[in-house]
């Protein structure tokens, strides 16, 4: 494939959002100062050197590797992540937090194998899209591929119990079905089996029920439930239109739980008010449509729909937590991509748009703008 110049804006883009994300994080970490007595440095150390360092060495290589390799080695990467998320179920493996199995000990390290899930997903669903044309439109070599994959991420998801990481991936995979040019009526069977799966795990999952009652009700939700949604409003709205100030949030003091995780967002509200909220907010859309750009001019649809895949989870995974922290929809517990404490999420994220950087490099001359 003829080389350019990889897309300036969408590294730019990238850029403002790590270096805005890790001014966030190290504003809302002061919160964990002051509750649970942990070092400054401790915490910038890990995130520094656990996500950061590494994950801008991914930025760089995967933006020289070509990005066709995928292609041959997805199913391989598909398996190895499979066998990931069930080896964190044997006993001394895995690492148990709130009830939930979604980490693997190495050491004294430990990351979160559904980060590995995720792009070994979109990887493989994109390869077998792409190895034939018109594939998708068909029934047994689109439609169904798309069930099993939907089922086997599923599984490997609820076992954990990791619900939101599912509907990440399977917003993904659906997205790519789309633009691969699968059939709309295949899309509503889909939708009307989404919907019966979520009625189903409302009542199999009490925190699943538990976040939808505080959803539509948060006055009328348990404390534990609704405390979260309250506190973030309580922030956003103290921020108003300029902000407090960085490094100024009252509510990552003992009051937001977890702020430097998916409460995040609200403490950037608090300090930047309104504008830098909607500043940020504004990366990301810029950040989607270079991505969607690069989708449109890759040479070969597999870097198209490899391409849609990661824009897609990046984008729902960084929405629905910002949505649900201003109360449009219910709470995810999913981190922020790019600001949000996890050496494992932003190691990923910035592997992975070295990934979207390289298919730039390849894109049609005379499209490319």
């Amino acid at each position: 494939m003829r080389k350019n110049r990889m897309d300036t804006r969408l590294l730019v883009s990238i850029g403002l959002l790590v270096v805005a994300g890790f001014l966030i994080f190290l504003s809302a970490s002061l919160g964990l100062l002051a509750r649970d007595s942990v070092h400054f440095g401790s915490i910038a150390f890990k995130q520094i050197f656990f996500g950061l360092l590494p994950g801008l060495v991914g930025l760089y290589a995967f933006s020289r590797i070509d990005y066709m390799a995928w292609r041959k080695a997805s199913f391989w990467i598909f398996a190895f992540a499979v066998i990931l998320n069930l080896v964190i179920f044997i006993p001394g493996l895995g690492l148990h937090h709130g009830g939930a199995v979604r980490w693997l000990l190495i050491g004294s390290f430990s990351f979160q194998t559904s980060e590995v899930l995720k792009i070994a997903a979109v990887m493989y669903f994109a390869a077998w899209l792409s190895f034939a044309k018109d594939k998708a439109a068909d029934f047994k070599r689109g439609f169904v591929p798309l069930l099993v994959m939907l089922f086997i991420t599923g599984v490997l998801c609820l076992l954990q119990p990791d619900t939101d990481t599912f509907l990440v991936i399977a917003a993904s995979l659906v997205a790519m079905f789309v633009a691969a040019g699968g059939r709309w009526k295949h899309i509503g069977s889909l939708v009307v089996i989404g919907m019966v799966g979520i009625a189903i795990l409302a009542f199999a999952r009490p925190y699943v029920m538990a976040r939808i009652q505080t959803f539509f009700n948060p006055d009328s939700a348990s404390q534990a439930s609704g405390y979260q949604i309250k506190q973030s409003l309580i922030a956003i709205g103290s921020g108003g239109i300029a902000g407090r100030g960085f490094g100024q949030s009252i509510q990552k003091f003992n009051y937001l739980p977890e702020p430097v995780g998916d409460s995040i967002f609200a403490v950037a509200a608090e300090e930047f008010g309104l504008i830098g909220a909607l500043a940020l907010l504004a990366l990301y859309v810029f950040f989607a449509l270079r991505t969607l750009k690069v989708a449109s001019t890759a040479q070969h649809q597999f870097g198209t729909l490899l391409c849609v895949g990661i824009a897609t989870f990046i984008i729902v995974q960084s929405f629905t937590n910002i949505g649900a922290m201003v109360g449009v929809l219910p709470l995810s517990g999913i981190p922020l991509l790019f600001v949000s404490q996890g050496g494992t999420a932003l190691l990923f994220v910035l592997a992975e748009s070295g990934i979207l950087l390289n298919i730039s490099r390849t894109a049609r001359i005379g499209r490319y703008m």
